[in-house]
C-alpha cells in the first residue's frame, strides 16, 4: 500500500535529514521533490499545493530554526501535515440513535460497495458486539441481492430478502421495521450503483436517504482511481449529507492519491480503509498510522490491535506450556506458526507495518511469502506424522519421498530441518516464562533463517525488535 509514494518521499527525505540547518534555499529542492512524489502518486493539485505551502511556512519558521535536529524536525512536519490532511484522527461510527442505526452505502458500480456492506457487518458485530441486519435496494442486479445474502451467510448476520420487483424505498422502510421489530442494533442498507453518476442515480438515492434519514450516510470509492475517487465522492457529497467515506482496494493503490485528497476535497472523513479481499480486510482509518506508513516509518499499533484480533492465543499458550515442560518444538508446531503469520496476512501483511519495510523493492514482500510460507507448509504437510514429531529420523530416501510430494528439492528440505532446529532453540530460549508475547517475538526471530536470503528483509535483531 503506498509503496510508490513511500519509496519517493522516503528517499527525499533521507537526503535532507542530515542538514544542520535549514533555509528556503535549501528546502527547495526537497519541496520540489515533495511536490513531484506527490503528484505522481495522483495526489489532487489543490491538495498537493495547500500541503507543500503549509510545509515551508513551518519549515523555514522558528519551529525548525530553533531544533537541535532542524533535518529530523522537518521529516516531523511532513508527518504531521500528512496527518493533517487525512483528517487529523480516526472518526468513528456515530450509532448514538434509537435503535436500529441506519447506516446507507452509496457508490458507483465496481468500487466494492455490496462486499464493504458484508465487511462493516462483520466488524460491528465482531468489534462493537452490534446485531445486524443488511439489505440490498439494488433492484437493477439481481446478482447483487444473492451476493449480499451469500456474504450475509458468510459473516453470521442477519439478511433482509429483497427482489428486483419491489422499490427500494419500500424494501428499505421494511428492512428497518423488521430490525426494530426484532430489536436488532444496526441496519445497513446497500444501494445500486451505477458506472458513472447520473440525475436519476442522485434523485432515487435521495428518496431513499430521506425515508429512512440514515445517521451514516458513507460513499464506498475504489482508492485505485486516485483524485477521480475525491472527485467522485465530492459530487455524491453534493447530492447527499455523506458522513464520512469507505476507501476501497486500498492494498492494491501503490500511489495513494486517494487518500490524501478525499478529505481535503469532500471535507468528509474517510473511516474506514478496504486493505484486502478476504472479509474482514477492512480497518479503521488513522491517519497517523498512515502518514507513518507513508513515511516508511511503520504502523507498529495497527500491528499489535491485528495480533490481538487473529492470533489464536489459546494455541500459543499451549505451545508455550509444552516448551516450558521440556518438550521439543518440533515440524507441527512450526506449522502452526505459520499459519499464525498467515492469519495476519502473511509476511507482506506484517512488513508492511514494520518500520523501515517502506523502503523494500515493489513485490519483494510478496515473493517472501510465495516462495517461503507456501513452500516451508508443503513440505511438513509431505511428512507422516512421525517425522513431524521426530525430524531427526530424516534419511535420504524419506526426505526423497517428501520432495516429490511437496514439488521441491531435496535441499529445500536440509534447508527447512535447519530452519526448523534453528527455530527450536529460539523458542526455548524466549519461552523460559512462557506466555503469547514471547512466542511472538519468537516468530520475529525467524530473520536470516529464510531462504534466498529473504530475512535479511526482517528488522535488525531478529525477535528482540518484533513489536509484541
Amino acid at each position: 500500500m503506498f509503496e510508490n509514494l513511500t519509496e519517493r518521499l522516503s528517499q527525499t527525505l533521507r537526503n535532507v535529514t542530515g542538514k544542520a540547518k535549514l533555509s528556503e534555499e535549501n528546502i527547495k529542492d526537497t519541496l520540489r521533490e515533495v511536490r513531484m512524489a506527490l503528484l505522481e502518486a495522483d495526489v489532487a493539485l489543490p491538495v498537493v499545493k495547500d500541503f507543500v505551502g503549509r510545509i515551508k511556512e513551518r519549515a523555514v519558521g522558528q519551529e525548525v530554526q530553533a531544533s537541535l535536529s532542524p533535518g529530523q524536525a522537518f521529516v516531523k512536519i511532513v508527518q504531521s501535515e500528512l496527518v493533517e490532511v487525512m483528517g487529523k484522527a480516526n472518526d468513528e461510527l456515530n450509532l448514538a440513535a434509537q435503535a436500529p442505526a441506519i447506516i446507507l452505502m452509496a457508490g458507483l458500480q465496481g468500487a466494492g460497495k455490496t462486499t464493504s456492506v458484508a465487511k462493516l457487518a462483520k466488524f460491528l458485530k465482531e468489534r462493537h458486539k452490534k446485531s445486524v441486519l443488511v439489505v440490498s435496494a439494488d433492484v437493477y442486479r439481481p446478482a447483487a441481492i444473492k451476493q449480499l445474502e451469500t456474504l450475509a451467510a458468510e459473516v453470521e448476520v442477519n439478511f433482509f430478502p429483497s427482489d428486483i420487483n419491489q422499490k427500494p424505498v419500500d424494501i428499505a422502510t421494511a428492512a428497518v421495521q423488521e430490525a426494530k421489530l426484532s430489536h436488532i442494533d444496526v441496519v445497513i442498507v446497500d444501494t445500486a450503483g451505477r458506472l458513472h453518476i447520473d440525475t436519476d442515480m442522485m434523485t432515487e438515492i435521495k428518496e431513499l436517504h430521506s425515508s429512512i434519514n440514515p445517521i451514516e450516510t458513507l460513499f464506498v470509492v475504489d482508492a485505485m482511481t486516485g483524485q477521480d475517487a475525491a472527485n467522485t465522492a465530492k459530487a455524491f457529497g453534493d447530492a447527499l449529507p455523506l458522513t464520512g467515506v469507505i476507501l476501497t482496494k486500498a492494498d492494491g493503490d501503490a500511489r495513494g492519491g486517494a487518500a490524501l485528497s478525499v478529505r481535503h476535497i469532500t471535507g468528509k472523513p474517510i473511516k474506514f480503509i478496504g486493505v484486502g479481499e478476504k472479509i474482514d480486510a477492512l480497518d479503521p482509518f488513522h491517519p497517523e498510522r498512515i502518514a507513518s506508513r507513508i513515511l516508511g516509518m511503520g504502523d507498529v499499533l495497527s500491528l499489535i490491535e491485528e495480533a490481538e484480533q487473529k492470533l489464536d492465543k489459546k494455541k500459543a499458550d499451549k505451545l508455550a506450556k509444552k516448551l516450558q515442560k521440556g518438550k521439543g518444538f518440533d515440524l507441527e508446531d512450526f506449522r502452526d506458526q505459520l499459519q499464525q503469520m498467515k492469519k495476519m496476512g502473511g509476511l507482506a501483511g506484517v512488513m508492511d507495518k514494520l518500520p523501515g519495510m517502506g523502503n523494500m523493492p515493489g513485490g519483494m514482500a510478496g515473493q517472501v511469502d510465495n516462495k517461503v510460507f507456501v513452500q516451508m507448509e508443503a513440505i511438513i504437510n509431505s511428512m507422516t506424522a512421525t517425522e513431524r514429531s521426530n525430524p531427526d529420523i530424516m534419511n535420504g530416501s524419506r526426505k526423497k519421498r517428501i520432495a516429490s510430494g511437496s514439488g521441491t528439492q531435496i535441499q529445500d528440505i536440509n534447508r527447512l530441518i535447519k530452519q526448523h532446529k534453528q527455530m527450536s532453540k529460539m523458542m526455548k530460549k524466549v519461552t523460559k516464562k512462557g506466555g503469547m508475547n514471547k512466542l511472538m517475538r519468537g516468530l520475529g526471530g525467524m530473520k536470516g533463517q529464510m531462504p534466498g536470503g529473504m530475512g535479511g528483509m526482517m528488522p535488525p535483531g531478529g525477535g528482540k525488535k518484533f513489536p509484541f
